[in-house]
């Protein structure tokens, strides 16, 4: 079933409609850094485009939108995921990866390409469908961690499995032309969005790291381990990059008992 937006899961945990954010005052038609409320908490636009956290930065910015509360108005430039998808794609069957998506249109670093949505679930839920699972069957469930000041650990977890957008088809690279957000707009349940990381030309495949590094980060030698454990249950990489990691990400903390 095609939604552009999330919905809430089975479990009826999340509903990632609610609107728990008040809203930001500006009576301007587009609002503007240091007197914005929703600006001044993290990440902001420039000309429509976001730009790739730099390598050497260990954590990216938050980004909140204006919403449905704000008094500014729709115009407002602090407004581009909510609109939805603004570009051309089209789902294609790849020769090794099953179906794809590639882009009918060039497409401006930074700019915002299509959501992740599906249904939202509570880590259980999440589990259980994961548990559930065979070897053959293919897993849409993607888990979001963000890391707070605090020290908690936020986590989100989307299934785009039997009610999605265009987003479930993407493939995964190891060198990829699409990078992922967290954006938020009405509440903290954050919309999974998507940006180019480079120029992409008309036809190209559109693709994102799984694992949510950008550009195949280090990773850590106890996550090297874990890796080498896992190796068996892990699907083999089809990209084709330069730096190919010849498997597919792996979480196993969905498979781990708490």
């Amino acid at each position: 079933q095609y939604s552009p937006d999330n919905v809430a899961g089975a479990d009826g945990d999340i509903d990632p409609t609610e609107i728990t954010f008040p809203g930001c005052s500006c009576l301007t038609s587009s609002c503007v850094v240091h007197t914005c409320s929703c600006l001044c908490l993290g990440e902001n636009y420039n000309s429509l485009c976001l730009q790739p956290t730099e390598k050497e930065e260990e954590y990216a910015r938050p980004v909140f939108e204006c919403n449905s509360m704000c008094q500014c108005g729709e115009s407002c430039q602090n407004r581009v995921v909510q609109r939805g998808l603004q570009f051309r794609l089209e789902v294609f069957k790849t020769e090794k990866k099953g179906w794809g998506v590639r882009t009918l249109e060039c497409i401006a670093k930074g700019r915002f390409v299509c959501e992740y949505a599906g249904e939202v679930l509570g880590f259980n839920e999440a589990r259980r469908r994961i548990q559930a699972q065979t070897s053959k069957d293919s897993n849409y469930i993607i888990a979001v961690r963000e890391h707070l000041h605090s020290g908690r650990i936020m986590e989100t977890f989307v299934d785009p499995t039997y009610i999605g957008n265009v987003g479930r088809f993407l493939n995964h690279s190891c060198e990829p032309n699409l990078f992922m957000v967290p954006v938020r707009v009405d509440s903290m349940v954050p919309k999974l969005a998507l940006f180019a990381a480079t120029d992409i030309s008309a036809g190209e495949e559109l693709s994102y790291d799984y694992s949510g590094r950008f550009h195949n980060l280090p990773i850590t030698n106890r996550e090297q381990q874990s890796l080498e454990e896992d190796n068996r249950l892990r699907k083999p990489c089809y990209c084709g990059s330069r730096r190919c990691a010849s498997f597919l990400p792996w979480d196993s903390s969905l498979f781990a008992t708490p």
